[in-house]
């Protein structure tokens, strides 16, 4: 469900909810079906299934990642993380610098009162908007946004170190795993029953490893790293922007200064010649 509004001939478009990055579900379900269709290919998909190497993979990373990071952090990164890692921006770069152009054209002409009509889906957007709808001097509202951004930024970072600390957990565990299987397989070689589940429980833990930290770990985290750089640059943007629009800048002028964030082959109309 989407809200759109014309401004200057223009469409804009904002969705009511955050819109799903769907490349992240394709690619992990993707991923998945692969691994799965190649074990079923193989024969019974029950001979994938280990208790004893998924207990000393995913309970030996649990613990080792609850030992390098504080409690708080895992509370706030792993569920941030997990969000942002399916989920795009509501507005891009060069979205956001249509709209405070636009906002900025609003407050020329209405002064801060008329900003209070001005509805926006972007929170961090909205927040500055309020601010300098309420006459907040211009050191406060640059304090504020700023704090906000970097505390957002350090949990977004927390989580993406949190799901790259289990990537580089799990693989070493699955060796653990394997080496714990080869031990006990070496110390029952009189008992050939019990060659056969020691030695899967081996292979098991290194491909529960293997599969878990390169399929959904390090890739989540390598997404989350993407993901914070952008969210650095927009929501540096919007506090730019809200700045420049406190302290009364024109829209063209807002405009200009906003577009140097974005590469220069984004910073023109759809149609209109990039500069050589």
């Amino acid at each position: 469900m989407s809200r759109a509004t014309v401004q200057n001939g223009r469409l804009f478009a904002y969705a009511l909810e955050s819109p799903m990055d769907i490349m992240t579900g394709i690619g992990l379900a993707f991923g998945t079906a692969v691994v799965a269709l190649i074990m079923l290919m193989g024969g019974d998909i029950h001979m994938f299934i280990s208790e004893h190497a998924m207990i000393i993979v995913f309970g030996g990373s649990i613990a080792a990642t609850m030992i390098r990071f504080p409690l708080s952090a895992i509370l706030h990164g792993v569920p941030l993380g997990a969000k942002f890692a399916f989920t795009m921006s509501r507005l891009s770069a060069r979205d956001l610098v249509d709209e405070l152009a636009r906002i900025a054209e609003i407050a020329r002409k209405q002064g801060p009162v008329g900003l209070e009509k001005v509805e926006t889906d972007e929170p961090f957007l909205a927040k500055g908007i309020r601010y300098v709808a309420d006459g907040y001097d211009l050191e406060f509202i640059r304090d504020n946004l700023e704090r906000d951004r970097d505390n957002f930024l350090m949990h977004l970072d927390e989580g993406g170190k949190i799901y790259r600390a289990i990537g580089d957990c799990t693989p070493a565990f699955g060796m653990v795993g394997t080496l714990i299987g080869m031990v006990q397989m070496f110390a029952n070689m009189t008992d050939p029953s019990k060659l056969g589940p020691f030695m899967a429980t081996a292979l098991l833990a290194t491909l529960y490893g293997a599969v878990v930290a390169n399929l959904f770990c390090l890739p989540i985290a390598d997404k989350l790293h993407g993901k914070l750089l952008d969210e650095e640059t927009n929501r540096t943007l919007i506090i730019d922007g809200i700045l420049m629009i406190r302290d009364s800048k024109s829209p063209t002028l807002v405009r200009e200064m906003l577009l140097a964030y974005l590469p220069e082959k984004h910073r023109h109309e759809e149609g209109e010649p990039v500069p050589a």
